[in-house]
């Protein structure tokens, strides 16, 4: 096993042991997000593997920048598990729950070129693991495309030649398939580096509840998927060479 990749592996861990209240990772989130954490133990105990970025699929609504400016986005809402919206019946509750102002409802922008929207976004799991030699990546990426994350694959080889230690591989698992994102809100236009002021929606509550339901939908498939992910990796994963 590459010293450099031992190395590695054992920082990472000790992160991840680190308590939740304490643990910052550099998601909006910022830790391990529950429903990915068996995956990320199952993969971490097989001595060829270590996870360095996670997600275990999310909905989020996102208040994109000033055009012209660099970031100054702001996460309006993100759930990394499916939503339940059956007690928001009140009017004007689901407009509330995504951080939309009901102003005379829904409305467009006199300027779509200088408005900044508000998107609704589904995103599936997305999962990084670096791996101690290339037979090792070949079986994780397999294992990704097996189960349905068509866009997996080995991404980069982390190159020691320097310190005379054999390359370990990067795998991505990941696919777009699942993933949508549609405009749902606006905030008028104004001073590019404030996120003040109303934001708008452009659509109706039933438009928002059914796309909600679209989203939990895709979270089960994310989930059936992730599933599939791990028992094709932990098969035969041990056969594998381990540096």
């Amino acid at each position: 096993m590459p010293a450099s990749f031992q190395d590695r592996k054992a920082k990472i861990l000790n992160e991840l042991s680190t308590p939740d209240e304490q643990y910052q990772d550099l998601s909006p989130k910022g830790s391990v997000d529950e429903g990915i954490r068996e995956l990320i133990s199952e993969i971490n105990a097989l001595p060829q593997y270590v996870t360095t970025s996670s997600c275990a699929g999310r909905i989020a609504v996102y208040l994109e920048g000033a055009k012209g400016a660099k970031g100054g986005g702001q996460w309006l809402f993100t759930s990394h598990d499916p939503v339940d919206i059956s007690d928001l019946t009140a009017a004007g509750a689901l407009y509330q729950r995504f951080g939309l102002m009901q102003v005379g409802g829904a409305a467009s922008p006199h300027d779509a070129a200088d408005a900044r929207f508000v998107h609704f976004k589904f995103e599936p799991m997305i999962l990084h693991i670096l791996t101690a030699n290339l037979p090792a990546a070949q079986h994780a990426a397999s294992a990704a495309l097996q189960a349905g994350f068509r866009e997996s694959g080995i991404n980069g080889i982390l190159d020691h030649a320097k310190d005379r230690q054999p390359p370990t591989p990067m795998v991505a698992v990941r696919s777009s398939g699942l993933a949508f994102d549609c405009i749902i809100g606006y905030q008028p236009s104004g001073d590019p580096e404030q996120c003040g002021g109303d934001v708008q929606p452009m659509v109706s509550e039933d438009y928002l509840r059914t796309v909600m339901g679209i989203a939990n939908q895709r979270f089960k498939v994310n989930a059936e998927r992730t599933e599939r992910f791990m028992q094709a990796l932990l098969r035969n994963a041990n056969a594998t060479p381990r540096g």
